[in-house]
């Protein structure tokens, strides 16, 4: 075998090496990122679990002092089972889209059907000057500020997961692996994005 053919058996068995180095490379950020996203999504979960059981607890102590409002009540505990619902399809698969637009449809309604509660709630003074109401509210404005500070870290992730995957040659990749795309938690109307007012 003559020089030329060590040389170029040399300098292919470096490219195969360079290619199986970055292929790895590539492949363990791509799971490092998602499973970033995935754990980014578990501490959201515990967030909005939160959420959801204080729920209760303020439609049972409005309802004591809110009789004429039972609509309002019925619209947030129904918001309250479709988030619920919608949170365990998320959970089962975190980053799907159709999971997570699920997700946040049903805690923007939710978002919603709480801001009428709570307007409505300051008709009824004695309601107001609950005890049990104003700690529930305390405790739901804390839970909101955790989701949205958990919703916030899952987006970071998804969004350097999707970065990694959809950028040139880890792209390749991405496809081969099925990487699909991760799907971010929004509310989309701006008034949604903001904690509902729960003072009393």
């Amino acid at each position: 075998m003559g020089t030329a053919a060590v040389v170029v058996l040399v300098v292919l068995a470096v490219v195969v090496v360079a290619v199986a180095a970055w292929a790895v490379s590539g492949y363990n950020g791509l799971v490092r990122r998602r499973n970033n996203y995935h754990n980014a999504f578990a501490q959201t979960d515990v967030q909005l679990t939160r959420r959801h059981d204080l729920i209760p607890n303020l439609v049972e102590t409005a309802k004591g002092y809110m009789r004429h409002e039972q609509q309002t009540l019925e619209q947030v505990t129904a918001a309250r089972t479709g988030a619920v619902q919608a949170q365990e399809q998320a959970r089962s698969n975190p980053g799907e889209p159709g999971a997570m637009q699920e997700l946040s449809g049903a805690e923007s309604a939710l978002t919603q059907s709480l801001g009428r509660l709570l307007a409505v709630s300051e008709s009824y003074p004695d309601l107001k000057a609950s005890q049990n109401m104003t700690q529930l509210s305390e405790e739901l404005t804390s839970t909101e500020n955790r989701v949205a500070f958990a919703r916030q870290a899952y987006n970071d992730a998804v969004l350097s997961y999707n970065n990694k995957r959809e950028t040139f040659p880890t792209n390749l990749l991405a496809g081969a692996f099925n990487f699909g795309p991760a799907e971010p938690l929004i509310i989309e109307e701006p008034e949604q994005r903001q904690a509902p007012d729960v003072s009393f």
